[in-house]
């Protein structure tokens, strides 16, 4: 099932990439989402629908293409920049897998004792590595409002994506594209866009290592490093990732994340050797999918590693090496986000 649905994926990012006859049968369908989705936003900018100012800052990082662009790396990376700018920064976030048994919507704040299945693998990743209090839930405002009162320190919130989130009211705006930029520019399901690529936005961050020309000028490039490995196991056991240079070992890369082949492409460039396993976004690990594998080394994502920790079957393997990653980013995104906060009070 969990191959069936990655051919799926990548049949269809492959299609979003160009104008081909799929994207071109589905175009009729792309305009009624389009007409659908401004019609929301009117209906929010207009004040039909009622929205939430919060008493803090807020500042919303999300993506308009569908899957993963990066979304979590660059939250770490703006909690740690304005932390050292002086600012206590709280994060929300939906919370991919996170359920409620009546239904209801569902606030709960990450811990170190939280389970991936009950909060997420991505804000339990943010809460690890960010080391800031993170609250998720269906309805952001509900979230963010709970965060304010569990932590009165919190003097701004960043909301991980929720850029279609408009019921909160927000001062900032980070759109994040990757290399495949906008795709063939077409919305769902022509295309791999939520909203227009001319969609109003702050900020342009494109995590590639060099920025489409279909980009605007002002965009802010991000790139992805990690040069070591920790065992999944043990992470006090490091070692360089340029230590598995070596043909000879049997690798395998292992990824459920919303866009694989960056994982991959970034052991490529580091020289590594390997097979790759492309797994579904928010993948779960129930089914251990490295139990038949030959492999010597098993490298997974950090995201992943939220995840095969908590499974009994994974988290004692002792193949199983998990790639951290930081982001790198131009300074001076951290310096003109500070400029659009200046005279915003705090609570």
């Amino acid at each position: 099932m969990a191959t069936n649905k990655s051919s799926l994926e990548a049949t269809l990012s492959a299609a979003w990439q160009r104008r081909g006859w799929l994207a071109c049968v589905l175009w009729p369908l792309s305009l009624l989402f389009g007409l659908l989705a401004a019609l929301r936003r009117w209906l929010y900018a207009a004040g039909w629908q009622a929205s939430t100012r919060l008493p803090v800052p807020v500042i919303v990082v999300g993506n308009i293409f569908v899957g993963g662009t990066g979304k979590t790396p660059l939250t770490i990376w703006l909690v740690q920049a304005l932390r050292q700018a002086g600012y206590v920064p709280g994060v929300i976030s939906r919370g991919y897998a996170a359920q409620s048994g009546d239904g209801k919507p569902l606030v709960q704040q990450v811990g170190a004792s939280s389970l991936a299945a009950e909060v997420g693998d991505e804000p339990l990743l943010i809460a690890g590595r960010a080391q800031c209090p993170v609250m998720v839930g269906r309805d952001r405002v509900a979230a963010a409002q709970a965060l304010l009162q569990a932590h009165p320190e919190v003097n701004l919130i960043l909301s991980d994506d929720g850029l279609q989130h408009y019921r909160l009211q927000r001062d900032i705006e980070i759109v994040l594209f990757d290399a495949r930029g906008a795709g063939n520019g077409w919305l769902l399901p022509a295309g791999p866009l939520r909203e227009p690529a001319t969609r109003r936005r702050d900020f342009t961050v494109v995590n590639a290592p060099s920025i489409p020309a279909s980009m605007p000028t002002t965009s802010i490039r991000m790139q992805l490093v990690g040069d070591q490995v920790e065992r999944l196991s043990d992470p006090m056991q490091a070692r360089a990732l340029a230590s598995l240079r070596d043909p000879a070992l049997k690798i395998t890369a292992a990824a459920g994340i919303g866009n694989p082949q960056r994982f991959f492409s970034m052991l490529s460039a580091a020289g590594l050797v390997f097979d790759s396993m492309a797994l579904p976004d928010h993948h779960d690990f129930s089914d251990n999918p490295f139990a038949a594998l030959q492999a010597e080394v098993i490298l997974i994502t950090e995201k992943d590693a939220v995840k095969c920790r908590q499974i009994a079957s994974i988290k004692n393997d002792p193949r199983i090496w998990v790639v951290p990653v930081t982001a790198q980013i131009d300074a001076a995104l951290s310096q003109q986000i500070l400029e659009k906060l200046r005279g915003h009070s705090t609570a």
